[in-house]
């Protein structure tokens, strides 16, 4: 197997499992260990992975975010729930924006009930979802394209999104620590800021598990949102954290 080859199946293979052995994949590969830490080497600068003792990881740490295909594997009905009961603060005739995260994202398919919509996003998910939908006007961002992400990034999209205005944004963030989102990535932080100035109304959507994390990146206080939605009941002291903040929080439990 080619070196191209080999290292998606590397990636492929960690998107099943979120880590991965030196052996365990030296082993699956019929390769040297050397040749799999050259491998590591190559997907780690490319910012695909993170080596760690003994092998590589793609689940998320304070300097590192993981791949957007990782992302959408991960608490997959709780994010559905929120871009359900998220929709509710659009209405017919509006121009929504929605960033590149995996839960915000999810918003895109249950746009089609409220048209006439005017949609800008980054997010290349949700940009194929909706082109070609009738009674939605899509802006797609321009800029860079980020595999890892799966979106645009870069001054084109930032340039963009300065002369746009918006009724209401949507976002995601990697993590909560106490009242306030981080990010791992500086140019990321950037656009979402940017897709917050630009709309009258914000919201923040995370799933339960961000929250008790933090990454490198201050992205915003959580009362910059009009509420953050997240799926399942928080421990009391990040509660009591997030009310003595004014934070307005949005509980979308099962039903």
């Amino acid at each position: 197997m080619k070196s191209d080859g080999r290292r998606q199946g590397i990636m492929d293979f960690l998107m099943d499992t979120g880590t991965a052995s030196v052996d365990e994949l030296a082993s699956r590969f019929g390769v040297s260990k050397m040749t799999v830490h050259r491998d590591l080497d190559e997907l780690e600068e490319s910012g695909f992975l993170r080596k760690v003792r003994g092998g590589a990881s793609i689940q998320p740490s304070g300097l590192f975010e993981s791949d957007f295909r990782y992302r959408q594997k991960q608490a997959g009905e709780e994010k559905q729930r929120l871009a359900a009961a998220a929709v509710a603060m659009i209405e017919p005739g509006q121009t929504v924006i929605i960033d590149d995260g995996s839960t915000a994202g999810g918003i895109a398919r249950h746009l089609a009930d409220l048209r006439p919509l005017t949609v800008i996003s980054n997010n290349l998910a949700v940009i194929q979802d909706l082109a070609g939908v009738g009674g939605i006007t899509l802006i797609a961002l321009g800029g860079q394209y980020s595999k890892k992400f799966h979106g645009f990034f870069g001054l084109l999209a930032e340039d963009t999104l300065r002369s746009l205005r918006a009724d209401v944004a949507f976002l995601s963030s990697s993590a909560i620590h106490g009242a306030s989102a981080f990010h791992q990535d500086q140019e990321v932080v950037h656009t979402k800021r940017l897709m917050m100035a630009a709309a009258a109304r914000k919201y923040l959507l995370v799933d339960h598990g961000k929250f008790g994390r933090t990454a490198l990146h201050f992205l915003t206080d959580l009362k910059a949102f009009d509420a953050v939605f997240t799926g399942c009941e928080l421990g009391p002291q990040m509660r009591e954290a997030l009310d003595g903040a004014g934070v307005s929080l949005t509980l979308v439990e099962k039903d």
